[in-house]
């Protein structure tokens, strides 16, 4: 994988726990049980997807549609919500800043979806 960074990041993040869930071969990135990144490797009877790692990230839908045309390596999410997920391909030529701006945006809509007793807990307010 190009990101090496990308673990260390992800689980940096506020309130983040990191699992396996081993039916899906998915390393999934939560907080307090809500989904904000998972990292996998399709097989190749995925198609598009198949033989590439990938990060699912979830963003704005009208976002989701602009980074989809401006970088060929972002796709719509591999099996979440195609209109509210994006796959980043981890095998090619994203920029690390585009990444990690993703990551970041997808864990704040995760936290923004938390009551608000729970967000300042989280971040020590």
């Amino acid at each position: 994988m190009k990101y090496e960074w990308l673990d260390e990041y992800l689980i940096s993040l506020p309130g983040a726990e990191k699992d396996y869930k081993p039916e899906w071969a998915w390393f999934r990135y939560q907080v307090r049980g809500k989904l904000f990144a998972a990292v996998c490797s399709p097989g190749p009877e995925h198609k598009t997807y198949g033989g590439h790692d990938l990060v699912n990230l979830k963003c704005d839908p009208a976002e989701a549609e602009f980074l989809r045309v401006q970088y060929p390596e972002i796709l719509p999410g591999f099996y979440c919500d195609k209109r509210l997920w994006i796959a980043c391909l981890l095998d090619r030529d994203l920029p690390d800043r585009v990444l990690r701006d993703l990551c970041a945006q997808s864990h704040r809509l995760i936290m923004q979806k938390l009551p608000k007793y729970v967000q300042k807990e989280i971040l020590g307010d």
